[in-house]
């Protein structure tokens, strides 16, 4: 499976159900990482295309390995989000396609470009994992829906059934595809604070690097 199994908190299950999806409980539990990944290697986590969530320049990056078919990661959004409320100026998230979940994934993954040249990245993003379910079921996935899903949020679906078809777009996919087999990404969310690769993964660990990266720039 190309999506991180994990058990979540009372309160975010309550917040953001998603329809079963597990920790990775098999895997073995190593010590927390705390060296940045190598030099080749952290030129490749952030393109200068990539979306970008909270301000430009911050001192904490949060670079988050994201397929939107990818249930953990439509889990993890609220915890993401939770944490950029704690930082708003010392956080930020970039964002890295990674289309793990096959035609549904490319569709969506260009959408969401869509929706950025058009400036509605942001309520399209939300709507397309709180709708995750309409479009993205596993047993039997309608990417038929996301273009409708998308519009109803403010997406010209004209212009967007246009725009997912230009090269900048289809480009912005392939480089993000290389990237994500040269880096070595297995798993959504993959997440990396500051080049700090989290291992073993978490919400509790996610939680503690970021905020020891945040105590660390202050």
């Amino acid at each position: 499976m190309n999506r991180r199994t994990l058990v979540l908190s009372t309160a975010v299950v309550a917040a953001g159900a998603f329809g079963g999806a597990t920790w990775w409980a098999t895997r073995p539990a190593p010590s927390q990482s705390t060296g940045t990944v190598a030099p080749d290697i952290m030129r490749m986590l952030e393109r200068p295309y990539s979306p970008v969530l909270g301000p430009q320049d911050t001192p904490v990056t949060i670079v988050e390995f994201f397929d939107p078919a990818c249930e953990a990661c439509r889990a993890f959004h609220p915890i993401v989000k939770d944490i950029m409320a704690q930082y708003p100026d010392e956080v930020r998230v970039v964002i890295r396609y990674t289309p793990f979940h096959g035609e549904g994934s490319e569709v969506a993954i260009k959408t969401l470009e869509a929706a950025r040249l058009q400036g509605v990245f942001v309520p399209v993003l939300e709507a397309l994992l709180e709708r995750q379910n309409l479009w993205a079921s596993h047993g039997a996935p309608a990417a038929e829906r996301i273009m409708i899903i998308a519009g109803s949020v403010g997406l010209d679906v004209e212009a967007g059934k246009s725009q997912i078809r230009m090269p900048d777009i289809v480009a912005v996919l392939n480089q993000d595809r290389s990237d994500v087999e040269a880096i070595g990404v297995r798993q959504t969310p993959t997440f990396f604070v500051n080049g700090k690769p989290l291992d073993p993964f978490g919400e509790a660990e996610l939680r503690r690097l970021v905020t020891a990266e945040v105590a660390a720039a202050s």
